[in-house]
């Protein structure tokens, strides 16, 4: 059978994986941020209020300031006076415990919005389709939890009131210049239409340059965790120099990139700060001219003088926090990217149910695969059965295909034509819970966390799950996956940390603790990705005794490098670049004396000898 045609409707492979979508425009990305703020109106609302009744007391500011001027220099009355001063007082401790509300009420909002939204991002990548990190460095991923969203966060926090605050003096200056002195607001109006060009040509630049360094520190970090997670593969190459170079040269770019957005942040605070207060100049020799003429009061001059300055100080405040803003954007669309890219592989919209207990019979039916649609064919018409309880070994050459058939099981990654049952269910009609809670996987070189042995065991079955694994539970998967014995010989037994990835532990060891995990989910189905190739010959022994336990039962599919492996499969199916080119006995297959037989000499006939 020839592979289906590229664009025949339902045929077609899926992406490797999934690429975040393209970055949206400013507005959007910040409004993206709207419904993870709505749960706390009430207390966003509080806090608004609060702000607005500080800025309301520094706009009555000048009017009282006004008074007390007039009161000392033209009225010469010192009870005004003395009563003026009194409630001015007044008005800056109210003035305070509203600042103490509004910035208690908006930091602890902001806490709890950035941690909603690390939860969502984490919980939304870790349900990513797998094909989606294979195209994506660790350490960007992990910038976007945390630098990016640390942007969000100020912004949330603090710079956001901040805006408000330096808009409600912008507006509320000006409205009070111009019922304080029409002649002088037309001066000050001058410079507005210079501060928002100003604004509007660097802004757009500081977004850019922002993002770029984001990305810059994305890719430096992504660099350092990878150098970080192959370790002992730098340092037996004596690689430490050059890995050190390449983060240097990449902390350079971020550096370069940071100046630029430094001198772009500073030509924009720079222009319109000069602009400003120019502004306030031109108002100040206006102002004493008219005072000199007697058209201007002493006291009404210095009001107007503080409604001007706070309306040049808002402007430049406004500049500066405009170049933080253009920052967040930046850190939006990168942290919505990830939220908004889809799963390639997605779960079914009317999930079919897996009847219970799962007999375990798997069934592939002519399955073609490719990773994208301008990549080769992996498989070409695959068709496989393995029955209940059934062992089935899969071995061929390397690039066979034969760890891409154990990846679609699972639902890694979908066929592109073709179909994949178990217990007659197409696994795309199955919940992801069902289909991966009745299959146990242990990889050729197992993930362990860097927890305890009691928590790497229990990882099948946490405290949080419908079924969690006591104590007792976990010593029995040990016992049975024959790990009991050393995990008790280790300094605090089961409580004992393994390391990152389980360094603390050999790798006989580190395959026994992925054995007992899956002898405790207790699965039907289990897949074997050579479990033994890369160990010595007396822990080959304990883990190949563990297997034997584990297989009891089960339907099992074995990426078989082993004789040992061979040997207990019922039946052996022998791939080729992508095609089944033989399937039966292991004797039937010697006999044949095709790929198995060659195989077998090639690959098994010493490890034969040896045993």
């Amino acid at each position: 059978m020839t592979a289906p045609a590229a664009g025949t409707p339902g045929l077609d492979a899926p992406e490797p994986s999934a690429k975040p979508a393209r970055r949206m425009r400013s507005p959007r990305a910040l409004a993206q941020l709207t419904p993870w703020l709505r749960p706390y109106r009430g207390a966003l609302i509080f806090a608004s209020v609060c702000l607005v009744g500080s800025v309301a007391i520094m706009l009555a500011f000048p009017a009282i300031v006004n008074s007390l001027l007039d009161a000392a220099f033209q009225r010469h009355d010192s009870g005004l006076l003395d009563r003026v001063a009194l409630l001015l007082v007044a008005l800056f401790a109210v003035q305070g415990v509203l600042n103490f509300a509004q910035v208690y009420v908006l930091s602890s909002t902001a806490e709890r919005v950035t941690a909603a939204l690390r939860d969502r991002v984490f919980a939304h990548l870790v349900n990513l389709s797998p094909g989606f990190f294979t195209d994506q460095r660790s350490g960007d991923l992990t910038s976007r939890l945390s630098a990016d969203l640390a942007v969000l966060q100020s912004v949330l926090n603090n710079q956001a009131a901040e805006i408000a605050r330096q808009v409600l003096f912008l507006v509320g200056g000006l409205a009070l210049l111009t019922l304080t002195h029409t002649q002088l607001m037309l001066t000050t109006l001058a410079v507005v239409p210079v501060i928002v060009g100003s604004a509007v040509l660097f802004g757009r630049r500081l977004r850019r340059a922002s993002t770029g360094v984001q990305d810059r520190i994305a890719r430096a970090m992504g660099m350092a965790q990878e150098a970080f997670g192959q370790i002992r593969t730098v340092q037996s190459f004596n690689r430490e120099g050059v890995e050190a170079s390449r983060y240097a040269g990449l902390m350079r770019e971020v550096v370069q990139a940071a100046i630029r957005r430094a001198r772009i942040r500073a030509m924009l605070f720079g222009v319109v700060g000069f602009v400003a207060f120019a502004g306030v100049t031109a108002v100040l020799w206006e102002g004493g001219r008219m005072v000199l003429a007697n058209q201007l009061t002493a006291g009404s001059l210095v009001a107007f003088l503080l409604y001007a300055i706070f309306v040049a100080a808002a402007v430049g405040s406004l500049a500066s926090l405009f170049g933080s803003y253009q920052e967040a954007i930046g850190a939006a669309q990168r942290v919505f990217e990830i939220l908004e890219t889809k799963p390639t592989v997605p779960e079914p919209a009317a999930p079919a149910a897996l009847a219970k207990p799962v007999r375990g019979e798997v069934v592939l039916d002519r399955v073609f695969f490719r990773y994208a649609d301008d990549l080769p064919y992996v498989l070409h018409d695959v068709s496989l059965r393995i029955a209940p309880g059934e062992v089935v070994a899969l071995v061929g050459p390397s690039g066979a295909g034969k760890t891409t058939v154990a990846s679609l099981l699972p639902r890694f990654w979908d066929v592109t034509s073709g179909s994949i049952t178990v217990d007659g269910v197409d696994v795309r009609e199955l919940r992801f819970s069902d289909l991966r809670g009745a299959i146990g996987m242990v990889p050729q070189e197992p993930a362990l966390f860097s927890g305890t042995v009691r928590e790497n065991i229990a990882y099948a079955r946490p405290g949080e799950s419908a079924h969690p694994a006591s104590d007792e539970d976990v010593r029995a998967a040990a016992r049975a996956a024959h790990a009991l014995e050393f995990i008790e010989r280790l300094p605090q037994g089961f409580d004992t940390l393994v390391g990152e990835r389980g360094v603390k532990l050999s790798g006989g060891q580190r395959q026994r603790i992925a054995i007992a995990r899956v002898f405790l989910k207790n699965p039907a189905i289990v897949v074997l990705d050579e479990a033994t190739s890369s160990l010595d010959s007396e822990s080959e022994r304990l883990v190949e005794e563990a297997m034997g336990d584990l297989l009891r039962n089960r339907s099992t599919l074995i990426i078989a490098h082993r004789l040992s492996t061979v040997r207990r499969a019922n039946r052996v199916v022998a791939l080729e670049k992508g095609r089944v080119v033989e399937a039966g006995g292991h004797d039937e297959l010697l006999a044949r004396d095709g790929l198995f037989a060659r195989l077998y000499r090639t690959q098994f006939a010493g490890a034969e000898q040896s045993e």
